[in-house]
């Protein structure tokens, strides 16, 4: 395993971490396609052995429940304080206008939530889930920083915005000596590069750690194009962001497959080492349902695609609308 700094923190993470929106229970949430607890618990002690000690959750996966599994996984399978932590406060979490957000109230009701669910004391990066544009931002970032000072919150991160708000909100964390962000978890993959235009070379020059969700597609660049799977057949969200594109991303997914078949490895884990090879991002953030996907994502890290692969990888891709979903 490879170690990176977490953004410009003295933190120390694996250069993949381990999303674990796919561990919780079906009948909770929205997620219907997720592993029960039984099923998730050896991926995550699998991810433990292989060096990842950087896990990521949100309070909203399986409404809770994946952080009881992680929390729970993480307290047998390693000490705590070898791992990094990470979780997401703004979803919708309770009934009501106070039931999702980033006002003072949601999130100190939220942060203790999920301290509780994740069997912790503290949770080492706090991740804002989504822009809220019904709650001024000074309300939002002063109550950011006085978890940090509280101790419940070692470091801050951001989510899937715009760059001029990611900016707006840097901005006033410097003018008001708070904590500041030091990550952007963003969507970023060979079907979705949207964000190399504004938002990684701003978080490059802010020393801003880049931890992009989704680099494999929802797995659909981890297969050939057409494949389907039992999250394919129910994540109506991901179908709908990648619907609309379908010609240029197949030639994008065929691309990934010629690459994979001249260097005889796996389709992940060319998609996986084209993400890895940008010099903005720090670590993406990798799903797994079952050890073989995991061992595979590791093995990434050992890739190093040629510049005649880059090119044969990037040059079908066609620009399309920046989302923030």
């Amino acid at each position: 395993m490879r170690y990176v700094k977490l953004g410009n923190s003295g933190a120390t993470v694996s250069a993949i971490g381990l999303g674990c929106m796919a561990y919780g229970d079906p009948d909770r949430g929205t997620h219907r396609w997720t592993l029960r607890e039984e099923s998730a618990r050896p991926l995550i002690r699998r991810a433990v052995e292989l060096g990842i000690n950087f896990f990521d959750t949100a309070n909203v996966y399986s409404a809770g429940h994946s952080e009881q599994v992680l929390g729970a996984a993480v307290a047998e399978y390693c000490r705590r304080d070898e791992v990094v932590l990470a979780t997401k406060v703004h979803g919708e979490m309770g009934p009501g206008p106070n039931g999702w957000g980033l006002s003072r109230k949601h999130i100190l009701w939220q942060v203790d939530a999920s301290l509780r669910r994740l069997g912790t004391d503290y949770i080492d990066l706090y991740q804002v889930h989504r822009w809220d544009g019904s709650t001024p931002l000074e309300e939002t970032l002063a109550t950011l920083d006085e978890l940090v000072t509280a101790g419940k919150v070692r470091y801050l991160g951001a989510s899937t915005m715009y760059a001029w708000q990611f900016t707006k909100a840097l901005f006033l964390q410097k003018q008001h000596g708070w904590a500041q962000f030091i990550t952007m978890q963003d969507h970023y993959n060979l079907f979705y590069r949207e964000e190399e235009r504004e938002m990684h070379p701003l978080c490059r020059d802010q020393g801003m750690g880049v931890l992009p969700y989704s680099p494999l597609a929802r797995g659909r660049l981890a297969r050939p194009w057409g494949a389907r799977t039992a999250r394919l057949d129910f994540d109506e969200p991901g179908n709908q962001f990648y619907a609309g594109n379908e010609e240029v991303d197949r030639r994008v997914a065929d691309a990934v497959g010629e690459v994979a078949a001249g260097r005889g490895v796996s389709r992940a884990r060319v998609a996986l080492a084209w993400v890895l090879g940008n010099p903005a991002v720090t670590a993406p953030l990798v799903g797994a349902t079952d050890a073989a996907q995991l061992d595979d994502d590791a093995a990434a890290l050992d890739l190093q695609l040629t510049d005649e692969e880059f090119r044969r990888l990037e040059e079908d891709y066609v620009p399309r609308p920046v989302a923030v979903l």
